[in-house]
């Protein structure tokens, strides 16, 4: 086998799908960073988000000569994680998360610009948390994920008129709740 480095993923998907392991490694080691921050901003949960990153790369082993290259692997990858997400977020009542609340420590300026920018970032997270878990979902993938609309429609199995649903009842509530904070 060629160095995994070197490989497509394509390339690495037809060698690990019959078998060769360090195929699928060199396809998580390329891939798991991105699965585990879908799983966090979803979920909100460090410890939670490696859970799913690891159930989601499992369950991609097992269904992987299975795997139809009618989509990327990143964008099937982004679907497993996310099923995997929405199946644990269904299982628990009291469940509320939403994505990534990274404060910034320096802008180059002030404490009172860092301060004020983190109460920014904070009150889009609270925000964000708060829109239903379909939503959270689409939004997170089309605007932090930058995927497509088809894209977001075969990761969430849903049309891409349903994601632009998704998507503009997302957006709306938050400029309504952002609005409201002022």
């Amino acid at each position: 086998m060629s160095e995994p480095k070197a490989l497509s993923d394509e390339a690495l998907v037809a060698l690990a799908s019959h078998g060769q392991s360090e195929a699928f490694a060199e396809l998580v080691r390329r891939h798991r960073d991105r699965v585990y921050l879908v799983a966090y901003r979803l979920l909100h949960d460090p410890y939670l988000a490696e859970d799913i990153e690891q159930e989601a790369f499992v369950a991609a082993w097992r269904a992987l000569p299975r795997f139809r290259a009618d989509a990327q692997f990143s964008t099937w990858m982004y679907r497993i994680a996310t099923n995997t997400a929405i199946n644990y977020a269904s299982r628990q009542r009291e469940f509320a998360a939403p994505f990534v609340n990274l404060p910034v420590t320096s802008l180059g300026a002030g404490a009172d610009l860092v301060a004020e920018h983190n109460e920014r970032v904070a009150g889009v997270t609270a925000v964000i948390a708060a829109l239903p878990f379909e939503q959270r979902a689409a939004l997170v993938l089309r605007s932090f994920e930058q995927c497509t609309y088809e894209e977001v429609a075969d990761i969430l199995g849903i049309t891409v008129p349903a994601v632009r649903g998704r998507l503009h009842r997302a957006r709306r509530e938050v400029a309504r709740s952002l609005l409201q904070s002022r």
